[in-house]
């Protein structure tokens, strides 16, 4: 049976672009997609493991290393098991089957009556065994190709598999134990920086006092070139209260803020470009009609760690010094091109390196903090560690784009609907270094002010920025879809987990919820008449069963249960959640039931702490998070003005994982957000009657709902 070739298979096409043998006896795999926390070392490890029949001790991992590794873009949207695990499989079936056929010639058996374990060939009839690596003696491996089609056909019957128990994050032990992430990479006559920046990203330093900076007791070294300013010294203790007391001496020029308003007021006022993206199928007659508007804010990364890099000096040639950066950046090629044109140096002369850091949901400081330690790097020619500080985390670092959705339906007397027209207010989802000509990159613009920046744009359907997930997964007669692309507004934007698809599929949930109630309908009921994918009905179906939907009960007594649907991308993963609610003082989320079909699952455990995780950070972002600002720059600069979920209010998790093993695996990362957030606001008003259509669900803001009731 032929089968596809994975698109990063046709950019690597070599086999020891993905698989080497080494003298030592082990196996080292490549990829291009890096371990951010997801699990996604340990399933490339299982991936090898099972196609090649050796153990996980054999095996050794590179991934996100520009000078070893395959090109395979960025590690985002959900793709590093449907791209990156899909690509290493189809190189190591191809390596199986190459190498069976040598080793079926050499023990003199046919191909078919061959076993595999550990490495090694054998048969019944064969007392002789023979591995990988002598098999590999008489053979150039290396020039070997494996962008053709494979014929599986002809394959070796006898596969021995070790159970999922085997393949453990072995990531974890030096996280928890030594020197795990790139903040703890230490370099002899290293020096450690702080870079100064202001409470906005596009704030300047007005007036610098480089005597007096450089007067502080741990500052030894002092950076200045353009709007950059960089203090360093070898101690970071010292170096830190020197930075604290040299932010205090300046002033900083802030760009002409609009001032802070609920973001359905902040995005119609400001300019747009307008165009009609989907208008397809012809309206039913209706009897009633439904529109209605949600937002959600700007929302920060907020990672508990904070962007940090490392950078040296390293001789890449007889006559030529170069860089080596380590960095826990999404998208290593694409961030040393920026950085290489940003130095002015040959690409050839830098090696960036990915090093695990804080939890990255998207693009985040990882990027620019990587070129605040290269330029260091080079210009000082020594090993120079930065790290920012949480203001510059919450202040200075890309957010998550703002969105407006207004939805307008029409439903009939049988309770289905009859049209659905879509409008949506955004700004980019994507500022990405290397995504569009210009630089991405705070310290570019800081050490050149006149260099040429991206012209904003975002990405089109049927991926999608702004517009991710906004078509529904709904079968409906007629369809259409306004763009309103915001190319400025007050912040610094790019990629935050999940794109526009949070915000959407909030919207396009909470929507579903309001329609049903308008045509006197089961929630549950409403959704599945709607649906004709039969996965799509399985999870919502299982997830009621699961959490009894059929006994919440009339609700208006501070008790509520919300249902919701969606599927990421309207191709990946499929995911349906209920939750229980108490509303008190605020919404607390008591139990969440989810049921995620994903396709073929590759690793269980990373499966279900992606979804773990995803679920726990869409409730913190429905009921808490919020980025403000003002004259004086971004307000929200610290955990005292900027709340997130704490460890005392996570609710028990039920997760059910459909493991179809006929179909492909797809993208899961990201698929519980949009349909969680549209859960509590469909709980919430089961709970008080009520319809919170506007993020976050704050007291204050459940509060202003209610007394806008009576």
């Amino acid at each position: 049976m032929a089968t596809g070739i994975p698109t990063s298979i046709q950019t690597a096409p070599l086999l020891k672009q993905w698989v080497q043998l080494l003298a030592d006896g082990r196996f080292q795999i490549y990829s291009g997609k890096v371990e951010l926390g997801q699990g996604i070392s340990a399933a490339l490890v299982k991936v090898a493991c099972e196609e090649l029949c050796i153990h996980p001790g054999q095996v050794d991992l590179v991934a996100g290393h520009t000078a070893l590794s395959p090109d395979e873009g960025y590690t985002a949207g959900s793709l590093s098991i449907e791209a990156g695990a899909t690509a290493l499989r189809h190189a190591c079936i191809y390596m199986r089957l190459l190498f069976a056929i040598q080793a079926a010639e050499h023990l003199a058996v046919n191909l078919e009556d061959l076993t595999l374990d550990q490495g090694m060939f054998g048969a019944l009839q064969s007392k002789e065994k023979i591995g990988f690596h002598a098999l590999a003696k008489d053979t150039n491996y290396a020039l070997i190709r494996v962008d053709t089609p494979l014929d599986q056909s002809r394959d070796v019957k006898n596969l021995v598999q070790l159970p999922d128990e085997e393949f453990i994050r072995f990531d974890l032990k030096g996280k928890f134990t030594g020197a795990g992430f790139v903040h703890d990479m230490v370099r002899s006559n290293m020096l450690h920086a702080r870079i100064l920046r202001g409470p906005h990203a596009e704030a300047r330093a007005r007036l610098v006092d480089a005597a007096h900076l450089r007067s502080f007791e741990g500052v030894t070294k002092l950076v200045i070139q353009g709007d950059f300013i960089a203090l360093l010294g070898p101690d970071e203790g010292m170096l830190l209260r020197a930075y604290e007391k040299a932010y205090a001496t300046i002033e900083w020029q802030l760009p002409n803020l609009p001032a802070f308003q609920e973001i359905e007021t902040l995005l119609t006022s400001l300019p747009s470009v307008d165009e009609k993206v989907v208008a397809q199928g012809k309206a039913l007659p209706s009897s009633q009609r439904l529109t209605r508007r949600y937002s959600k804010p700007y929302i920060a990364h907020a990672s508990i760690g904070l962007a940090c890099a490392l950078a040296e000096p390293m001789r890449h040639s007889a006559n030529k010094a170069g860089l080596t950066v380590y960095t826990h950046s999404q998208g290593v090629f694409k961030l040393r091109q920026e950085i290489a044109a940003a130095l002015g140096i040959s690409v050839d002369m830098l090696d960036v390196v990915h090093s695990p850091g804080a939890g990255c949901y998207g693009h985040n400081g990882a990027d620019d903090v990587a070129l605040d330690a290269a330029f260091l790097a080079h210009h000082l020619q020594v090993p120079v560690r930065v790290q920012w500080t949480r203001q510059d985390e919450m202040s200075v670092s890309p957010l998550g784009s703002a969105s407006l959705i207004e939805l307008s339906a029409g439903v009939n007397d049988q309770g289905r609907i009859a049209d659905w027209q879509a409008q949506v207010w955004s700004h980019s989802h994507l500022n990405r270094p290397g995504w569009l000509p210009g630089s991405n990159l705070l310290g570019a613009w800081a050490l050149d002010p006149k260099a040429p920046r991206p012209v904003q744009k975002d990405q089109v359907l049927p991926t999608g920025g702004g517009l991710r997930n906004i078509i529904p997964y709904y079968d409906l007669p007629a369809l259409d879809v306004m763009h309103h692309f915001v190319p400025e507004g007050p912040l610094r934007v790019s990629a935050l987990r999940s794109l526009g698809g949070f915000a959407n599929t909030f919207a396009i949930e909470s929507f579903m919820d309001e329609l049903a109630e308008t045509a006197t309908v089961d929630p549950l009921e409403f959704r599945l008449r709607h649906l004709t994918d039969t996965r799509a009905k399985h999870v919502l179906q299982a997830t009621a069963d699961a959490a009894n939907w059929d006994s919440r009960g009339e609700g208006l007594n501070g008790h509520g249960y919300g249902i919701a649907f969606g599927r990421y991308k309207n191709h990946a993963g499929y995911c349906a959640v209920v939750v229980q609610i108490e509303v008190g003082e605020s919404i607390r989320v008591q139990q969440v039931w989810c049921t995620v079909d994903a396709g073929r699952i590759v690793h269980r455990d990373g499966l279900l702490n992606q979804i773990e995780g995803g679920l726990l950070q869409a409730i913190s972002w429905t009921l808490k998070e919020s980025v403000t600002w003002g004259p004086a720059g971004i307000t929200s600069n610290c955990w005292d003005t900027y709340s997130i979920l704490g460890f005392d209010e996570i609710p028990q998790l039920h997760i059910d994982l459909v493991d179809a093993m006929d179909q492909p695996s797809i993208g899961a990362g990201e698929v519980a957000a949009g349909p969680l957030a549209a859960a509590i606001a469909n709980a919430a008003h089961h709970a008080l009657g009520v319809r919170p259509r506007h993020l976050p669900l704050t007291p204050d803001r459940l509060l202003q709902l209610i007394h806008s009731q009576d």
